[in-house]
């Protein structure tokens, strides 16, 4: 269609190209009809010749009207396809309008779909951003929390107690009980087999330790590590002298350290304190660590009440062995059952092939004797019985 829209102009050119021809043409002849005819007139005389010069003038009014009519089908021809080519560019025109109709519309829906979505996605941002402000909120407050004593040692403890209370039963720890000397532990947990009491201290120097994380100068660091290892040691010697009682808790005890940040900070920059709380029987402590220790003292308590109920146990152990022996017994039986009657079906099956054989054998007889035959005088006498379909007869021999 693309060539045919690239000759149409060719075409026409030639068309008109044609047209030109046909009328030069068509002048010639008639310049030639004129010679023609003046030539007749001054040549009266020659009949043939005129004769001639008509047939050749039919001649070529025969090729003028062939002429016309090959030019009228021409046009007739060049205006089919004119209009074909208007009707299938008509026709690619519709096609494309349609395609970029649904293209646009496509697009429409796309763009629709994007800004929804974009839109959700926003949704989801401002809530992170709302999020966001309530958990700077929340920090703000954690901060000043953390910006009075008293309040940061509640947060420790308050962080301790809940691991424990999450990781222990009721009944398996204290919290501010009172010790024979006096002191109140933050919290004492109690050990299986009558062991005494662990002990667990949430009151870490956090003052001089923030001190140390905010000095930038390298003089001021160093000042702010010793007052930190200074606090630490005072702290780690209290906690030894007033919580490790001989016989009444035990000779080891727990310094909560409530982050893990700061407890890395400690074993990497501070070792000479730990090694020293390690000889002083107190362990350094983080989150993980405690509520790992907890666990384990958990699993302890457990194993101790499983063996405190053992003696339970083996007795359910032994009824359920009773019970056991019983099944087996009422399962034998029942085995010996099924044996019985698995014969008794053996010897059904037997019985039904027997009497299947039987009959096979009876079907192979001749029931009925022909109509010509005597009975022999040694046999004896026989009833001859009808089936009341008359498709069978049985004869039936009396014998004493």
């Amino acid at each position: 269609m693309d060539n045919l829209l690239d000759r149409l102009p060719q075409l026409l050119a030639a068309q008109q190209t044609m047209a030109i021809v046909a009328a030069t043409a068509i002048a010639g002849i008639v310049f030639l009809i004129l010679w023609m005819r003046a030539n007749i007139r001054r040549q009266t005389e020659a009949a043939r010749s005129a004769m001639e010069s008509e047939a050749r003038l039919a001649e070529l009014i025969r090729a003028q009207n062939e002429m016309q009519g090959r030019l009228s089908a021409m046009a007739e021809t060049l205006s089919a396809r004119q209009s074909e080519l208007s009707q299938v560019v008509s026709q690619r025109l519709d096609g494309m309008t349609h395609r970029i109709g649904a293209t646009i519309t496509e697009q429409t829906r796309s763009t629709h779909e994007n800004l929804r979505r974009l839109q959700e996605r926003l949704a989801v941002i401002d809530a992170a951003q709302s999020n966001i402000q309530t958990l700077a909120k929340d920090v703000v407050g954690l901060q000043a929390i953390l910006s009075n004593k008293q309040t940061r040692g509640a947060f420790g403890q308050g962080r301790m107690e809940a691991i424990v209370a999450d990781g222990l039963p009721m009944g398996a720890y204290t919290f501010q009980t009172t010790l024979s000397n006096g002191m109140r532990p933050d919290c004492t947990v109690k050990m299986p087999n009558g062991a005494p009491p662990l002990v667990i201290d949430a009151k870490f120097p956090l003052e001089s330790w923030n001190v140390f994380r905010e000095a930038a100068a390298p003089d001021a660091r160093r000042a702010a590590a010793q007052a930190f290892k200074r606090d630490l040691d005072v702290h780690i010697r209290d906690v030894s002298e007033k919580y490790l009682i001989p016989g009444e808790t035990q000779d080891m005890a727990f310094l909560f350290v409530p982050s893990e940040s700061i407890f890395a900070e400690i074993h990497e920059h501070f070792e000479a304190a730990v090694q020293k709380a390690q000889r002083s029987k107190v362990v350094i402590v983080s989150p993980s660590l405690l509520m790992l220790s907890i666990q384990v003292i958990q699993a302890v308590l457990k194993d101790q009440r499983m063996r405190e109920q053992a003696h339970l146990i083996q007795g359910e152990v032994a009824l359920l062995m009773e019970d056991l022996g019983r099944l087996d017994d009422r399962t034998r039986k029942l085995q010996a059952h099924f044996l019985a009657a698995q014969k008794d079906v053996e010897q059904i099956v037997t019985s039904a092939d027997k009497l299947n054989r039987r009959g096979a054998r009876i079907g192979t007889l001749e029931l009925e004797a022909p109509a010509d035959a005597e009975p022999p005088t040694d046999m004896p006498q026989a009833k001859v019985v009808e089936s009341r379909t008359g498709l069978l007869k049985l004869r039936v021999v009396d014998e004493e």
